[in-house]
């Protein structure tokens, strides 16, 4: 703590460094020890007035005449006691006195103060009268205020206020408790008004002006008329009534204070005064200057420093004028904050002293401390961002900002994070100062690889790193709030861009897309149509997508294939993918994928002589209506339909269709023709050939069974049984018809269930005996695998038959009529490469009557290749 002798006023000043961040209680000290609490109103009623600095240093202001201080031949003293503490309620907190002493010069006979927050007027006392018809007042109202009155011979005894339209009279004590600060020494009479006072009234006054020759009256001393001009003041016209010895005197208390008067223009404060105060002098004949002073927080100012600070002090014959440069020395600017909006005020706190004589008071003293605030001004944030690339990091510095404000917490994508926390969240914050008047700057350091960092493809190779966050303020000692959105943006040449290969099988268009590391929300698209898991298995396409790599897998006859070109020994078939936005499903990148396919695929002579035919509209042929194309014979038309293409299925011997022989070989040909309407020429035409051979032998392997024939019992019926693929091991949903032929990848695994549906015979026992894969529909054609042999696992296989246990639940009501086993997925070799062959499976079963023979002769229930089954069999 520090004090300052400031002519009739002290000033202790609180270090900033020592009581920020802590709650603070404030006392006087009197003579006797007693504490007293210094709130908002007993600071007004007593003399003193707090105040922050821009530092947010506290200052406590004490009048020479405050409650509580000590006044001996012209020195006053004021003791202080604070109590510091770091929680609300002043627990644990530390006590620290500071004593002061300031002399006080010459008393003029009438000295009036004007202070922020209260208004004070003494006067000399002295005897002008004796009042008649005295009636003694009770003696204890004479001593409600201070115990020291009591021993004085003078005394307070009442005040009464001059309303305009009445007189109001309060006893001392009566005074005292409605905020008047009252005091008596054995030479003044002293009164302390809060501006808030009851009897406080706005009065506007008129800035006076001479109506006659100014010069002349001037010199006259004579007091000018006035001219209402508007300028406001809080006026309290009062005379106070004393008790000297067994005499009542009184005295005028009248005191005026000017609450308006400024003006902002042109960048400058204009703080007008008039001289001629009405409240202050009535009954004055004669009006004479002495001393005109300025200055600045309490400091007077010669006339070579408010020059150096470009300050204009006029002392013009009716008013006295200040004009201060906004921002100039002296005063300092202070964070503001209007309608959530963060701006700045210029405040600075001058000090106007004027003495005037008159021949009714002799000399007055006059002065005004006037804090002058200037209106708000919206204050812009200046943001910028250096990157360093090389640490990876986004340094964006904010600001700058006064020292009254103070980075209170951030928003990070909707979560209010405190200051200390912001580091978890990956947020490095400094604060820097490097500006003369304390003003500082905030540095946000921020991984680019955070997770409320933002990544966006900007086109080429380059991203853009978004960093958007909130930063809250808080302004002392106003604790209001303001926000600043923060959003910087780096650009940084670092964007990997997703690549496809593709590559084509017998019946398949394969597109596998490497992501990158712009795409993680890009969306696949075929055309305007958005390819999602549901739209996949709705044309049996694979999609695959494991986050670094999206696998797309459509068959060659597929709605969204593109047929560029036909020859008679290939077709040119071609996929197209796109990657969007997934906001503004901008196109990003474009990926397609063409093969050439045998025209077989689009064919199918079979032995029976039926043809099946798929006739495909080319790119460029979009207008063609596939629905109107026909054979030969214009009356055969297609048996399915889709946009793209059409499906035919007719005999050799119809439609139109043409045959030529040779030794060998039959050839059957036919047309798919497309006509436009009227019109006798085909725009489409498709020719194709099945040959038939006119003779042939095939081998066919044979293999005998030497079982022993199954018992026959009397009787008839039909058994019924089924062979089904399952999803998953819980066997809970089989393939549907619709979703063969079912894509499996190798060593994948296949899931069985071969079920008897008929007879519902708890006596019946299902077993498994041969089951084997072919790739072909027929059961006996080559080459084959055996999975179980004998109702065993084949020896032979790298990955053992699994079998699984079936157990009574809704659905199945008689365990023993079914079989679970799990394959792994394979395919046949052809020489050295795999088969694209599709791939059948085929069981046989044996059915017996365990209520016939012993079950470990008919229907062994665990796998036991060295015995046979006997019963019935049954090949699916």
């Amino acid at each position: 703590m520090s004090s300052e002798c400031l002519g009739d006023f002290l000033r202790i000043t609180l270090s900033a460094e020592y009581f920020e961040d802590k709650y603070l209680s404030l006392f006087v000290v009197d003579q006797s020890g007693t504490a007293w609490e210094l709130d908002e109103a007993m600071a007004a009623q007593c003399g003193y007035t707090v105040t922050h600095t821009t530092c947010r240093s506290i200052q406590l202001r004490a009048s020479a005449l405050s409650c509580h201080s000590h006044l001996e031949k012209d020195v006053f003293t004021v003791t202080v006691q604070i109590k510091a503490s770091h929680t609300p309620d002043m627990s644990n907190a530390t006590t620290h006195l500071k004593s002061a002493s300031c002399y006080y010069g010459l008393w003029s006979p009438r000295e009036i103060k004007c202070e922020n927050n209260y208004m004070e007027v003494s006067v000399r006392r002295e005897v002008p009268q004796t009042i008649k018809d005295f009636v003694q007042d009770e003696p204890e109202d004479w001593a409600l205020v201070f115990p020291e009155a009591k021993a004085e011979e003078a005394s307070l005894w009442q005040i009464v206020f001059h309303q305009p339209e009445e007189k109001r009279a309060l006893l001392m004590s009566n005074a005292w408790s409605a905020g008047y600060g009252l005091n008596a020494s054995d030479s003044r009479v002293l009164l302390r008004v809060p501006y808030t006072a009851a009897q406080v009234q706005l009065v506007e006054v008129g800035v006076p002006f001479l109506a006659q020759q100014p010069a002349r009256l001037c010199r006259s001393n004579q007091i000018p008329s006035l001219q209402d001009q508007g300028i406001t003041f809080s006026v309290l016209r009062s005379s106070t009534f004393y008790k000297y010895q067994w005499v009542i005197l009184m005295v005028d208390t009248a005191v005026a204070c000017p609450v308006d008067g400024v003006d902002y223009t042109n960048k400058t404060i204009t703080w007008t005064v008039p001289k001629y105060i009405p409240p202050l002098s009535a009954g004055m004949t004669g009006f004479k200057d002495v001393l005109v002073e300025a200055g600045v927080d309490l400091h007077r100012l010669s006339a070579k420093e408010m020059a150096s600070r470009k300050y204009v002090l006029l002392n013009e014959l009716t008013t006295i004028t200040m004009k201060i440069p906004i921002g100039a020395e002296g005063g300092y600017y202070k964070t503001s904050v209007s309608n959530g909006q963060f701006g700045v005020k210029y405040t600075i706190n001058l000090l106007l002293e004027h003495q005037w004589e008159d021949n009714k008071w002799g000399l007055t003293k006059y002065t005004i401390i006037k804090e002058i605030e200037t209106p708000f001004e919206q204050a812009e944030v200046a943001i910028t961002n250096n990157l360093n690339l090389s640490a990876g990091l986004m340094n964006v510095t904010v600001g700058k900002f006064l020292p009254d404000a103070e980075l209170l917490n951030l928003t990070i994508e909707g979560v209010v994070v405190a200051v200390p926390e912001a580091v978890q969240h990956g947020y490095l914050i400094h604060r820097t100062i490097s500006y003369a008047n304390g003003s500082k700057a905030y540095v946000l350091q921020v991984s680019l690889d955070a997770p409320s960092v933002k990544k966006e493809y900007m086109g080429e190779d380059m991203r853009a790193y978004t960093l958007n966050v909130t930063l809250t303020f808080i302004t002392y000692p106003s604790s209001e709030t303001f926000v600043v959105p923060v959003v910087a943006v780096s650009a940084v040449k670092d964007a990997v861009l997703p690549s496809a290969t593709g590559f084509c099988d017998g019946r398949n268009l394969h597109l596998i897309i490497t992501r990158g590391n712009v795409d993680q929300n890009w969306l696949p698209f075929i055309s305007d149509w958005h390819l999602t898991q549901e739209a996949a298995q709705k044309y049996n396409y694979i999609l695959r997508d494991n986050g670094t790599h999206l696998a797309i897998s459509v068959p060659f006859l597929s709605p969204h294939v593109s047929y560029e070109g036909f020859h008679t020994s290939a077709i040119k078939a071609s996929f197209y993918l796109t990657l969007k936005d997934d906001i503004t499903l901008a196109q990003r990148r474009d990926f397609s994928v063409s093969c050439l396919f045998s025209p077989s695929e689009l064919i199918q002579c079979l032995p029976n002589g039926t043809v099946i035919i798929t006739a495909i509209k080319l790119v460029g042929g979009e207008d063609l209506d596939t629905a109107l194309l026909v054979l030969r014979d214009r009356q055969c038309k297609p048996s399915l339909v889709t946009e793209r293409t059409a499906t035919f299925k007719f005999n050799v011997n119809t439609c139109g269709t043409s045959r030529k022989f040779n030794s060998t070989t039959v050839t059957y040909e036919n047309e798919v023709l497309y006509f436009r309407p009227g019109d006798d020429i085909p725009i489409y035409q498709l020719k194709f050939l099945c040959l038939y051979p006119v003779e042939q032998t095939a081998d066919v392997p044979y293999e005998s069974k030497k079982n022993p024939p199954p018992s026959i019992q009397p009787g008839s019926g039909c058994l019924a049984l089924s062979l089904k693929l399952f999803k998953e091991k819980s066997y809970s949903e089989p393939y549907q018809e619709s979703e063969y032929p079912v894509v499996k990848y190798l060593r994948e695994a296949l899931y069985f269930e071969v079920e008897l549906l008929q007879p519902k015979d708890a006596r019946l026992d299902l077993n498994l005996d041969d089951c084997w894969a072919t790739n072909s529909q027929s059961q006996d054609s080559l080459p084959q695998w055996h999975i179980l042999i004998h109702g065993c696992e084949n020896n032979k296989d790298s990955y053992r038959t699994v079998f699984h246990e079936v157990n009574y639940s809704l659905r199945v009501k008689f365990p023993q009529h079914l079989k679970r086993f799990e394959v792994r997925m394979f395919t046949f070799v052809q020489g050295t490469s795999l088969s694209q062959e599709q791939l059948y499976f085929h069981c046989s079963v044996v059915i017996c009557n365990t209520k016939q023979q012993p079950l470990d002769l008919f229907c062994p229930r665990r796998c036991n290749p060295g015995k046979h089954r006997f019963g019935e069999c049954t090949n699916f």
